[in-house]
């Protein structure tokens, strides 16, 4: 299983996963355009993408998805309630629901996990392909508890650093979008963030991308700052890490 983050960020968001059976992209929050820019740049042909997993559908998830399903006619994997609200914002579209929060496509195995954002029915992904794993969470305020297991120990952690907290709240925004930010329904902090990979990265962890920077309430070196202080107060060391970018695709990782 190989990854690239295609793009990342407040404006939009789009992941590319690649195995020897199939090549899906996880949102399109991008143009169209520009995901097919970069597809090409790694030398993907648009029309090798057969699946894409949706997360839920906020304009940085789905911005290109109406025109790529239309040129491309990929199947969309939603649950039940996001079916019905994005049937209203792209129209028809071959889908397939996640079953049991669980789906099997090709040689993956997909899992589903609830995320707490201000979206209908947003989900997160945990993504296996035998021996393999990878965690894909963006956009959530918290996570639940009851996933602190299955999320522990996988190779590969595509995580939201959303927001430094002093900024956001010394930031532009106004005090209702503050709140709603740093919510529970809203998106990981820093510290948030790196508290929760503290408790989940292994012995088998080998990378970290932090993923949904904020363009106004944080930079990339507050959040390696952050994180390199939370792993000194746990007494860990982990020094494999990436910042996903607006506009700019990671390497294509081996996971």
């Amino acid at each position: 299983m190989r990854v690239c983050v295609l793009s990342s960020g407040s404006k939009g968001n789009s992941c590319l996963i690649t195995t020897e059976k199939i090549k899906l992209l996880i949102d399109i929050g991008t143009t169209c355009a520009y995901v097919e820019k970069t597809l090409n740049g790694l030398n993907i042909n648009p029309t090798e993408i057969t699946h894409i997993l949706i997360t839920h559908n906020h304009a940085d998830h789905i911005k290109g998805l109406k025109i790529f399903i239309k040129k491309y006619n990929p199947i969309v994997h939603v649950t039940d309630k996001l079916l019905n609200v994005l049937k209203e914002e792209v129209g028809n579209f071959k889908y397939e629901l996640y079953e049991d929060r669980k789906t099997i496509i090709e040689d993956l195995e997909i899992n589903i996990i609830k995320t707490s954002h201000d979206a209908e029915d947003s989900v997160g992904f945990i993504i296996k392909q035998s021996s393999s794993s990878m965690v894909y969470i963006t956009d959530t305020g918290y996570i639940n508890s009851k996933y602190f297991e299955v999320l522990s120990n996988n190779n590969l952690y595509i995580m939201e650093s959303n927001h430094d907290i002093k900024m956001l709240m010394e930031g532009p925004y106004p005090y209702y979008l503050q709140q709603r930010v740093r919510g529970d329904k809203g998106h990981l902090s820093n510290k948030q963030a790196s508290d929760y990979l503290c408790k989940f990265i292994g012995k088998d962890t080998k990378k970290i991308i932090f993923a949904h920077i904020s363009e106004h309430n944080n930079t990339e070196e507050k959040v390696l700052e952050t994180f390199n202080e939370t792993l000194e107060k746990n007494n860990m060391n982990f020094d494999n890490v990436t910042i996903a970018r607006q506009n700019e695709c990671t390497e294509l990782i081996e996971v």
